[in-house]
């Protein structure tokens, strides 16, 4: 439906104005659209957007289609072999957001010991930890403030463990340093 559209163009222009310059897009059509936008000069230069795993993108085709249509990351979906993820790496040069932690309501797996070898063979990447229980926990009439808070805790101990375990077994790989240009962290 194009009130989906418009109410996400909506929330962009209201993210834009609290410094977000990162968007999540689950649609080629959509992507399409918002970086015809960017270059009409209706969305800033420095507006990046990141293809959503929902959008189910598996082989280096569908990766090289999000690039050609102005994706600046892409997610590809969670269960790709080594294999997999170079072959798409070899077609494309945009950075991967990769899921390696997600939980039980979203398909469950924990890949934490394979991040060194996926980043030798997919970087540029960045590996993400889903919210999992947090994601339920996130209501507009009010947040259990702990929960969230214990969730993020667990978040920060596996990226340390992931860290450590690339610098033993990777240590010629790259980390990027905190709030990394391309990762468009929001400026006040």
């Amino acid at each position: 439906r194009m009130d989906s559209v418009k109410h996400y163009l909506m929330d962009i222009e209201r993210c834009l104005e609290l410094g977000f310059r990162g968007f999540l897009v689950w649609d080629e059509g959509v992507l399409s659209l918002v970086n015809a936008m960017k270059q009409n000069g209706d969305l800033p230069e420095d507006v990046t957007f990141k293809v959503s795993i929902f959008a189910g993108h598996a082989n280096p085709a569908g990766v090289k289609l999000v690039e050609s249509l102005g994706a600046g990351t892409c997610n590809p979906v969670a269960d790709l072999t080594l294999p997999m993820l170079a072959a798409i790496r070899s077609v494309t040069s945009i950075p991967f957001d990769i899921h390696i932690q997600l939980w039980a309501s979203m398909g469950g797996f924990n890949r934490i010991y394979e991040t060194p070898e996926i980043a030798r063979v997919a970087s540029p990447c960045y590996f993400k930890m889903e919210p999992g229980p947090g994601l339920g926990m996130y209501m507009p009439w009010g947040t259990p403030e702990e929960g969230l808070a214990q969730s993020g805790r667990e978040k920060i101990r596996s990226i340390k463990n992931i860290i450590e375990l690339i610098g033993e077994t990777n240590p010629e790989l790259k980390l990027s340093k905190q709030s990394a240009e391309d990762l468009r962290v929001p400026k006040p």
